[in-house]
């Protein structure tokens, strides 16, 4: 294929990616929405005000960049594990294979829908959070580089997932009992300094707490852990699920019998 027909095969599946979670948006862009403002609500005016200052900052100013990154992951993730996911059951993930295009356009492709949806609830998210806090970012340009590199992450998982699931209660498994617990001890809601010793060890090994802090540094310019090795961390996570995927895609894994 030339470079303009992979570029024309690329933005096909990208635009087709985005007009599927934007024609249903009550369902995937406004539920995270409503979920955030509960817990800016619950978490920041309720309990926070109990709680006191977190690190040196007001409870709320600490967590709202957790949540913000919790709505990029969930979304990013759930994009792309949906969207593929239907794309085998129904057999049409057939059409693109047999096609001309590199399974790196179609993974590529997929990537930069779940990538959209993530950032766009990202967005969304922080716009409501404006209504509880200010937002003063510290850093932008490590903001902007987090959450692309957060919803990059979490679209791989959601198409490694898709590509191993075989029935629809597949999908729900690894976010059910992987991502929710990754995410609630990933110190969205707490600093891992008031951790002993050994769970700080252990919280180390969360990849989330990475994300959260290297972006709670854009924006307060205060982490638990240092901004160069979060974004390092980052880079490694993104080159090995996409070698991974890639690989998966290659093969037909769950796909070719």
């Amino acid at each position: 294929m030339t470079p303009y027909q992979i570029w024309i095969a690329f933005m096909t599946i990208v635009v087709r990616e985005v007009r599927r979670f934007t024609r249903i948006w009550p369902q995937t862009l406004l539920p995270p929405a409503v979920t955030m403002t509960l817990y800016f609500v619950i978490f920041g005016n309720l309990i926070g005000s109990r709680i006191g200052p977190m690190e040196g900052y007001d409870y709320m100013e600490f967590i709202v960049p957790g949540l913000i990154m919790m709505s990029v992951i969930t979304s990013s993730y759930a994009n792309v594990v949906s969207s593929f996911f239907s794309m085998k059951f129904q057999r049409s993930i057939e059409e693109l294979l047999v096609s001309p295009t590199p399974n790196w356009v179609i993974l590529t492709g997929y990537l930069a829908g779940g990538m959209a949806r993530g950032l766009i609830v990202g967005f969304v998210v922080m716009l409501v959070s404006l209504a509880f806090t200010t937002l003063e970012f510290y850093s932008p340009v490590l903001v902007v580089t987090t959450a692309l590199l957060t919803s990059l992450v979490f679209s791989l998982g959601g198409f490694i997932n898709a590509m191993f699931a075989t029935k629809f209660d597949d999908i729900s498994i690894v976010p059910t009992f992987v991502l929710t617990p990754l995410t609630y001890l990933g110190g969205v809601f707490y600093s891992i300094n008031l951790l002993d010793p050994f769970w700080q060890g252990l919280s180390m090994a969360n990849p989330i707490l990475y994300m959260v802090n290297a972006f709670r540094y854009g924006v307060l310019g205060a982490s638990d852990v240092g901004p160069v090795w979060a974004i390092g961390m980052l880079l490694v996570f993104s080159v090995v699920l996409f070698t991974v995927s890639l690989r998966l895609l290659d093969r037909g894994k769950g796909i070719r019998s």
